[in-house]
């Protein structure tokens, strides 16, 4: 069988550094490392089997988290919740356009970016941002 991902927004992340930053942090101040978001996935035990999260950064989908676990949860005002456990390894993936949407979506495998490790050595080369750019444009 093959794993089922979600894609979601990197809302407010500028590039793959803001990201890394930001659940650096995280995960120094409160670990283990998770994504908080409003609902539960009801296809959690598909995502959990070899599943990740993959991250739109600035229109683009850029990089990806393996997903450890899925846990129900509670913010700090008592509101239900569901925390995403992730795995704090950030993969680049192969760029590619993506719309804004709210919350996340499942992501079929088939349909997910491949990892970088499998560009070319001359798009390797090239750095994050213009690799962004040119997924933006369709050239990548």
């Amino acid at each position: 069988m093959m794993p089922l991902h979600l894609i979601k927004l990197a809302a407010g992340a500028r590039g793959l550094d803001d990201l890394r930053g930001w659940q650096a942090s995280r995960l120094v101040a409160d670990p283990p490392l998770r994504h908080r978001t409003r609902n539960f996935p009801r296809r959690a035990a598909e995502l959990l089997d070899g599943g990740s999260i993959y991250w739109v950064i600035s229109q683009v989908v850029s990089v990806r988290q393996r997903l450890l676990d899925v846990v129900e949860a509670e913010r700090e005002d008592g509101t239900a919740c569901t925390d995403l456990v992730l795995d704090p390894v950030l993969v680049p993936v192969q760029g590619r356009a993506m719309r804004a949407f709210q919350g996340w979506r499942y992501l079929a495998h088939a349909d997910a970016p491949a990892d970088i490790g499998a560009m070319s050595a001359a798009e390797t080369a090239l750095p994050e941002r213009l690799r962004r750019e040119l997924a933006v444009l369709c050239l990548l």
